[in-house]
């Protein structure tokens, strides 16, 4: 049996909905089988299976919520909200579960939160555990999430510092080649975890906070024979790293300390791919306590839908 809707949209859901005129929120709606859409002006007229239009109503309803909470940053943001409520899980369920206190505002003043329910999954593990390794492909906030985070205890005082590191590794240009000091010389490796923290804190407070010590980035070789006590540790690119490596690292950790470690194992750069640290340690630190894993997907990929695609086609190629 048929069914019948008029619904009226806000100015604000109405620029989302309907623009920009390319790929845009109405087209993918569109697309759900067993409803026609009509738009007149800012109404949006829905007529089929009633089940189908009950789901496009709770994606317009997730969509004003976003608005409402100033957590929608672009258009490709409300495509992705679309398409993981269309797809086969059908996860439609506004993020109310998140509590306040994993939410992040940066320097600009917009909310960072989580966008997907594995996204959920982690910054919870972060909260809640002294260790968080999260494993997943580019683009799905597995960095941009934990220096949040980190930004989010340091300014509650939680810790004393936020150290943020990562392997060095040369891929096609040698540092012995690459002009300046040490620090002119992995500065280029260290761009995206600077880029994070500017902007959460802005670039005058960055850099004082780098001059006093608070923050400090360096890379992983720096670490052996230090214990950081009442900080928050990132390693990114863990996936470069060794097993030894990586147990110097994990062995740092003193007391009032949380770690995040984040990698990706189809952006392994080590000579040998087999000898990265992510193949073996899920495995060497199950069972531990307050130590967690956590995975994310495709799925959770946040930026242009084109990236999802392109990662899953990679994907399917490896595996051929």
């Amino acid at each position: 049996m048929n069914y019948s809707e008029s619904l009226s949209l806000s100015e604000e859901l109405s620029r989302l909905v309907f623009f920009p005129e390319t790929e845009n929120v109405y087209r993918i709606l569109k697309d759900v089988p067993e409803v026609v859409l009509k738009a007149r002006g800012n109404q949006l007229e829905l007529n089929g299976n009633p089940e189908k239009i009950d789901l496009i109503k709770k994606i317009l309803l997730l969509l004003a919520r976003e608005i409402e909470k100033k957590r929608l940053k672009s258009s490709a943001e409300a495509k992705n909200i679309c398409k993981r409520c269309l797809n086969d899980s059908g996860d439609c369920e506004p993020f109310e579960l998140v509590p306040d206190e994993v939410v992040i505002v940066s320097d600009r003043g917009s909310a960072v939160v989580p966008k997907t329910r594995n996204q959920w999954t982690y910054l919870t593990s972060i909260k809640e555990n002294i260790v968080t390794l999260a494993k997943g492909p580019a683009g799905t906030g597995k960095t941009y999430l934990s220096v949040a985070m980190a930004v989010k205890a340091l300014r509650a005082k939680e810790v004393s510092r936020l150290i943020l590191s990562r392997p060095v590794i040369e891929a096609g240009e040698s540092l012995g080649f690459l002009p300046g000091d040490i620090k002119e010389k992995v500065d280029p490796y260290f761009k995206p975890l600077y880029d994070c923290l500017q902007e959460f804190i802005g670039l005058s407070k960055f850099e004082h906070a780098l001059k006093q010590g608070k923050i400090e980035i360096t890379p992983l070789a720096y670490m052996r024979g230090r214990t950081f006590n009442n900080a928050f540790v990132v390693l990114d690119e863990a996936q470069n790293t060794t097993l030894m490596q990586m147990k110097m690292f994990l062995t740092r950790i003193g007391f009032g300390t949380k770690v995040v470690i984040t990698g990706d194992h189809t952006q392994i750069d080590l000579p040998s791919p087999r000898d990265s640290s992510l193949h073996h340690l899920e495995k060497i630190l199950s069972g531990i306590p307050s130590v967690n894993s956590v995975s994310l997907t495709s799925d959770d990929v946040i930026r242009h839908s084109v990236v999802k695609d392109i990662i899953e086609a990679f994907d399917t190629y490896s595996e051929t």
